[in-house]
């Protein structure tokens, strides 16, 4: 079947076929020796014949590239390794022709199994020369016969070493030789087969890491073993107490060191660098990242959890947190994953810092970060909340058509390395499916949202309709009786009260009515400190609530709607508060704007509440609730050109702070709309 084929090999086919003939003639003797007395030396003259035959193979395919030339010591090596051979066999020739005391012959025995030993050292050495000084070109072609031959030398070295140490013949490995030359003939098929550059051994990163984590163990029990035998014979009188104290001791090393997530990590990374031609198992790592955002159910972690696992789990990062653009496009904190202790402001990372990285994708090291070597200019300079923590490790931009929707921090994970560029191509992958999954999930909820409005638009418009009529009929009643009343005490009291029920209606019409219309009330100049008092006056009955701060200001809003704003905070405060805690309002400057805020001690908000249900319409906490409180209070300030901001912790309570501008200041912000309004 070879003969054929012999051209695959180049120049040395020919020295292939006649080497695997005389290859099986050795192990025909071999044979004849097991079956007969008389043929004793055959199998050291088959075997020296088989070792001729592939040091000639092997120079043969040196010279197939011209390396014969170039590199001069492979003519002497091999010629050096034949002439030991010829020694070998000339001894052992004599050896069996001669009557030989046994101590003679013992060490006759220990020269030729040296003699052998030299011969497959060589071999070795010369099989690794052949394929690792290769160019790349042309290693297609002698992978498997190198291959093999490292099989077949490599047995007959154990072999020889056993034989040298144990003073005699191994007879049961010797056993096995077979197995190593039927090893060595299914390479030379291979090597001669039409599509062998297309068979190469790709074992899976699972399988080639619980091998050799069964190797090291192996090598680790020999090891324990050898030591503790050599320490039973040079230990002396203590012998066996130093032995079982070796014993104890590396038990409770390999007990300690082997579990290690750190060794794992250690492990699996340089497995992966000088096994594989790549770092990662590509559909072993996309399979986990669809398993991991792609699971729902009750069960599930939110999405934010599970974007933020799904980019961990590549590096084996332990934490993780999920940033995304706020109200003002600034990063806020979204979600968590492993790392609750980790400090995150309401503002993550400005506007200012997230132009380079929407433009260009960077992703951060922020071990490059910390030595100065990324800190970049003022545009995308990073946090100090960030660059300081020393658990931070990198900072993954997610971009969706060229829009970030969001970042993922990445913790330190055990075996902490150094990016390279298959990390960045992976992570850009990766982070461009996640954008993707999140500005998906931002869309499904907007269309949620505006479905859930236009039910409550159409529910309000009949509420509107029949408080209309009321107050149409209250406004009638009240002329009626201005007219008809006879008695002056009941005609007073009932216009008191009639006006006062048509004012309540009136005034809940027109809050209604802005749902439905978008408007907004009137804006003006207004005495923060003075609806500021009114609202404290609504809760004087309430000891718990309590006036830390208060400046004369002036404001540019709406007295109702900042007196329903405050009074909704305040109230919700209350409602989170423990009795005997107190709830601190006060008013204070901040810069071209009045700073309200409400402090309370209660029992807080988690990220995730506020980020993704604190503001949703709908969504209420409160029995009974209609869940448009804290929506209508952001409304109402985002209609008087403010800022309703929420910092929260679970267990510690809650800061909401109301920013409105100053009346000084309001033509400055006329004049900004007006100039966007005309760039628009």
């Amino acid at each position: 079947w070879l003969v054929p084929r012999r051209d695959r090999f180049g120049g040395a086919g020919t020295a292939v076929v006649v080497a695997l003939f005389l290859t099986a003639l050795w192990s025909l003797a071999g044979l004849a020796a097991k079956t007969s007395d008389a043929a004793i030396f055959a199998p050291s003259l088959a075997e020296s014949a088989r070792n001729l035959g592939w040091l000639v193979v092997i120079y043969r395919l040196f010279a197939s590239d011209g390396r014969h030339a170039s590199l001069a010591p492979i003519r002497p090596v091999i010629v050096s390794l034949a002439c030991v051979e010829l020694v070998h066999l000339a001894v052992d020739y004599g050896l069996s022709r001669l009557a030989i005391d046994r101590e003679v012959l013992r060490i006759a025995f220990e020269f030729n199994v040296m003699f052998r030993l030299l011969v497959t050292v060589g071999g070795l050495v010369l099989v690794h020369n052949l394929y690792a000084g290769a160019p790349r070109e042309a290693r297609a072609a002698l992978r498997w016969p190198a291959a093999g031959l490292a099989v077949l030398w490599a047995f007959d070295l154990n072999l020889y070493t056993i034989a040298y140490l144990a003073g005699t013949w191994p007879y049961e490995i010797a056993a096995l030789r077979g197995a190593a030359t039927v090893a060595l003939a299914v390479c030379i098929a291979i090597a001669a087969a039409a599509n062998r550059d297309d068979l190469r051994l790709r074992p899976s990163r699972a399988v080639t890491f619980q091998t050799f984590s069964l190797l090291v163990i192996g090598v680790y029990l020999v090891s324990m073993v050898a030591v503790a035998q050599w320490l039973s014979y040079a230990g002396g009188n203590f012998a066996r107490l130093i032995e079982l104290a070796f014993l104890t001791l590396a038990s409770a090393v390999a007990l300690v060191v082997l579990p290690s997530r750190r060794v794992r990590g250690w492990l699996k990374v340089t497995l992966a660098k000088h096994f594989f031609q790549h770092r990662y198992d590509y559909r072993e790592e996309w399979l986990r990242f669809t398993r991991t955002i792609g699971s729902g159910g009750d069960q599930s972690a939110p999405l934010g959890e599970r974007v933020v696992q799904s980019i961990a789990d590549v590096f084996e990062s332990p934490a993780g947190l999920l940033l995304t653009p706020g109200d003002q496009g600034e990063l806020t904190l979204a979600a968590r994953w492993g790392w609750p202790e980790i400090e995150v402001p309401a503002v993550a990372i400005p506007v200012g810092a997230l132009g380079h990285f929407e433009r260009t994708g960077y992703i951060a090291d922020l071990d490059d970060v910390r030595a100065g070597a990324a800190r970049g200019d003022g545009e995308n300079e990073l946090p100090d909340w960030l660059v300081d923590h020393p658990r931070a490790w990198a900072l993954i931009p997610l971009v969706h058509y060229e829009r970030l929707v969001g970042m993922v921090v990445l913790a330190r994970p055990q075996l902490a390395r150094k990016f390279d560029w298959e990390d960045f191509d992976l992570l850009r992958v990766i982070g461009q499916q996640v954008a993707s999954y999140l500005a998906e999930n931002s869309s499904q909820e907007a269309l949620a949202e505006s479905a859930r409005f236009e039910d409550f638009h159409r529910r309000i418009a009949f509420v509107m309709h029949d408080i209309k009529n009321l107050a149409s009929q209250f406004s009638l009643l009240a002329r009626n009786a201005e007219l008809h009343a006879e008695k002056p005490a009941f005609r007073a009291d009932m216009l008191v009260t009639l006006r006062n029920s048509s004012d309540k209606l009136n005034a809940l019409l027109a809050r209604l009515s802005r749902y439905g219309s978008g408007g907004g009330d009137k804006l003006e100049e207004v005495p923060a400190a003075e609806v500021l008092s009114v609202v404290m006056e609504r809760f004087r009955a309430s000891p718990q609530v309590v006036l830390a701060e208060i400046r004369n200001v002036a404001i540019t809003a709406n007295r109702h709607s900042l007196e329903q704003v405050l009074m909704h905070l305040v109230q919700n405060a209350i409602d989170a508060s423990r009795a005997e805690v107190p709830v601190f309002v006060s008013l204070s400057l901040d810069g071209l704007n009045a700073r309200f805020e409400v402090l309370d001690s209660g029992c807080g908000m988690s990220a995730d509440f506020v980020r993704n249900r604190l503001f949703k319409p709908f969504v209420s906490t409160k029995s009974g609730g209609f869940g448009i409180g804290a929506f209508e209070a952001r409304e109402l300030v985002r209609a008087m050109r403010g800022r309703l901001d929420v910092e929260s912790r679970e267990g510690l309570g809650s800061r909401f702070v109301v920013r409105l501008p100053l009346a000084a200041a309001s033509e400055i912000y006329q004049t900004m709309t007006t100039h966007d309004q005309k760039v628009a």
